[in-house]
């Protein structure tokens, strides 16, 4: 996986991110090549291939330009900063967006088959506990949203912002330790089994905080929180195999169950099609299918597909573990048969530059950045 992280990389000219873009495939192809396609087509059969592309941006850019720009680049997810789902506190912050611009790159990334994770940042100054909470609520119930990932950062004061001037002034407090572990175990509590939690709490070393949550294995506070309130958290983080092993033994094949999620998000409708041990709630490989509402598109999309487990090497098949055991291919399968009965007649795959040779073996052919396939509808 690559990703690109920070600086709102959308924002930068394009000449710039073709350029850097190629210089990271390069790097991952270890030679150099005259153009970014060319880097692309070269990594398909590289030794380092690239399986996903990461841009992170803010949702005011994130437009038509920059989606089918990113599209071209090899993205397969974009993240944004949302921090909270409320106008007043992102004016108060001179965030410089508002709730609508968060719900429309939302919709238009996932029309356009890109994996949408959101940064939000509780403890904001003009917030509290109740409107970080109702945010996170809105953020999962609201179909104008419900992300795919998540990334939670609580507010930390630093100095060199303007927001360590505010609280040197004691215009500003930051959520306390405990104020915020408990709203995040409500928050885990609630997060629907098809979002995965990427991470809680930034990297930063505690020398530089100067005020603010200074535990970073926060996560880990949260979970002894849930277990204490005799509670648990289902995201796909959690419930992933490996994260969650059974009590005895190793789950056989005939503990795997196959099961069907649909829900309403971004004007369109989502299914989350996985392989599960529901005897231990352990996720072992998933697939995201999403039929587009209004935007026009004729096709149906695959914006992920994960199968968890050990890495195993390309066209070598494991001794034990999930990788390499048919479980993408029949979550795909299962994907192209609901395409059909939908009367979606193709199937369009957001597949990393490296990957498209997994999906050419599965009957694929590339349509500019996707890999497509006929459902067989009329």
């Amino acid at each position: 996986d690559l990703i690109i992280m920070g600086g709102t990389f959308t924002s930068r000219p394009v000449d710039y991110q073709d350029w850097f873009v190629k210089r990271c495939f390069d790097g991952m192809n270890g030679s150099l090549s005259p153009d970014l396609e060319s880097a692309q087509v070269a990594n398909e059969t590289a030794k380092a291939r690239c399986v996903g592309l990461t841009v992170e941006t803010r949702p005011d850019w994130f437009k038509d330009r920059e989606v089918e720009h990113s599209l071209l680049l090899g993205a397969t997810k974009v993240e944004f900063g949302v921090q909270i789902l409320d106008d007043k506190v992102l004016d108060g912050v001179k965030r410089g967006h508002h709730v609508q611009e968060v719900a429309d790159a939302t919709m238009l990334s996932k029309d356009s088959g890109l994996k949408v994770a959101y940064h939000m940042m509780p403890g904001l100054p003009g917030s509290s506990k109740a409107m970080d909470l109702a945010s996170f609520q809105a953020m999962i119930e609201d179909e104008r949203f419900r992300p795919d990932m998540l990334k939670i950062y609580p507010t930390l004061v630093v100095k060199g912002t303007e927001l360590y001037d505010v609280w040197q002034r004691g215009e500003y407090e930051p959520m306390s330790l405990e104020d915020t572990v408990d709203l995040l175990a409500e928050v885990k509590s609630s997060i629907p089994p098809w979002i995965r939690i990427l991470r809680i709490q930034r990297d930063i070393p505690v020398k530089l905080i100067e005020a603010g949550v200074k535990k970073s294995h926060l996560r880990e506070l949260v979970m002894k929180e849930l277990k204490k309130r005799g509670s648990s958290c289902r995201c796909i983080r959690c419930r992933e195999v490996g994260h969650a092993p059974p009590a005895k033994g190793s789950p056989k094949d005939s503990d795997v169950e196959f099961k069907e999620t649909p829900y309403a998000a971004s004007g369109g409708r989502e299914v989350f099609l996985s392989y599960e041990v529901p005897s231990v709630d352990s996720l072992i490989g998933y697939a995201r299918l999403r039929f587009p509402g209004e935007s026009g598109r004729e096709s149906a999309l695959v914006r992920e597909l994960h199968v968890y487990g050990q890495m195993v090497p390309i066209s070598q098949r494991a001794e034990s573990g999930w990788q390499h055991r048919g479980f993408g291919e029949r979550l795909l399968a299962a994907c192209e048969e609901r395409a059909g009965m939908a009367g979606f007649p193709e199937l369009w795959v957001t597949s990393g530059v490296g990957a498209r040779n997994y999906y050419r073996r599965l009957g694929y052919e590339r349509k500019g950045p996707y890999m497509a396939k006929c459902t067989g509808a009329s």
